[in-house]
Parts: structure tokens; C-alpha cells; sequence
């Protein structure tokens, strides 16, 4: 049964379910779809919008300690193994997750405490888009023995004007892994300024 959460929940992961220690972690959205004027009057239109999905790997201080603990397009492997990218979806059209995120909980090192998920919108600037431009935005969370999912988080607020989102992390707390929904939004226009925020 899939336990949807609202912005600043925290859920027990692991507590009470011993055998998960692998989890894969979906992200979606949809590129809104905006009114253009064309030679035939109003046309309806999905935004062409990159949304890039990455992972960042911090210690129990929340520093990033490694360069290579940030999971993107263009590193798609932690430097240990536990956390693996799909790949980069371009457009976020179709159903389904857009991109996927693999985290073995057992192959997470020791000065691993905090893995949080980030999207930011690809060349923002110069599209001139922002999260305005997406809707219908999640994160879920599935077991990967048997793809059963467990968590589940709509971000419904309007991030309109913002080009980047903290989405959520998964944290250890007294040996078990926790989730915690986060749902923040930023101005950031890069995964590098947003990993600036864990220097």
C-alpha cells in the first residue's frame, strides 16, 4: 500500500521492514501546456522543458565531501556503487517515471547519512523557464524486489518562477533510513550552484 505524503513529512523506511535494502526512486512531471498564437488563431502547446533529476551524497554534517557523491547526466554512478541514474529524459513527455534513481541502502558507506534529490530545469536562463513551466511533478519511492510502491509525494505548490527544487532526501536516523518530503524551491539555475549549497 503506497503512503502519499505532504511537503515536510518523514517516514520510516526501514523500521519494521528488514528486508528492504534496495529501493528505486522515480521522478516525473509533465511540460504544462501554454496557449500559443499561431496563423489559425490559438493553438494549445506543451512546453519543450529538460528537467534533470540528480542525487547528492552527503555526510552526517550535511557536506558534501566527494565530487563524485553528485549523481547526474553526466556522472550517472556514486564513486561506491549504491546510488545508479537512469539516464536523462529531455522532454518529460509520456507516462510514467521520467527519470529513475537506484539506491542500494546496504552499499551506502558508513560517511554516507543524507541522499537528497534535486531537479533543476536544463539551460533555464536561456529557455526562460521555471516551474511554472511543469506540472503534475512527484517523487515516489518502490521496492526493488518486487516494484511494490511504498511512498509517494505530489508537489502541488505553484513553483512558478523558481528553476530548480529540492525534492526530498532519504536520511539515516538511529540505523534505519527514513524519507522526508521537502518540496523546496530555488533560483538556482545549475545542479552545480545547487550543489554549492552543500560546500
Amino acid at each position: 500500500m503506497t503512503i502519499s505524503l505532504v511537503k515536510g513529512q518523514k517516514i520510516d523506511l526501514t523500521k519494521g521492514n528488514s528486508g528492504l535494502s534496495k529501493v528505486v526512486v522515480g521522478l516525473g512531471w509533465d511540460p504544462a501546456v501554454v496557449e500559443k498564437r499561431g496563423f489559425f488563431g490559438m493553438k494549445k502547446k506543451a512546453a519543450e522543458i529538460d528537467c534533470d533529476a540528480s542525487v547528492i551524497l552527503l555526510d552526517e554534517n550535511g557536506k558534501l565531501r566527494k565530487e563524485n557523491n553528485v549523481v547526474y547526466f553526466a556522472n550517472l554512478q556514486s564513486s561506491c556503487g549504491s546510488v545508479v541514474h537512469s539516464g536523462d529524459n529531455r522532454t518529460g513527455e509520456g507516462e510514467g517515471d521520467d527519470e529513475q534513481v537506484t539506491v542500494n541502502l546496504a552499499k551506502v558507506p558508513a560517511d554516507v547519512d543524507k541522499i537528497v534529490f534535486v531537479v533543476n530545469i536544463y539551460d533555464c536562463v536561456n529557455r526562460k523557464q521555471d516551474f511554472g513551466h511543469v506540472q503534475s511533478a512527484y517523487i515516489r519511492l518502490l521496492n526493488d524486489s518486487n516494484q511494490q510502491e511504498l511512498v509517494k509525494f505530489n508537489l502541488t505548490e505553484d513553483y512558478s518562477g523558481k528553476t530548480s527544487l529540492i525534492v526530498a532526501e532519504l536520511y539515516r536516523n538511529s540505523g534505519e533510513w527514513k524519507f522526508n518530503a521537502i518540496g523546496e524551491g530555488y533560483t538556482d539555475t545549475s545542479i552545480g550552484q545547487l550543489v554549492r549549497r552543500y560546500n
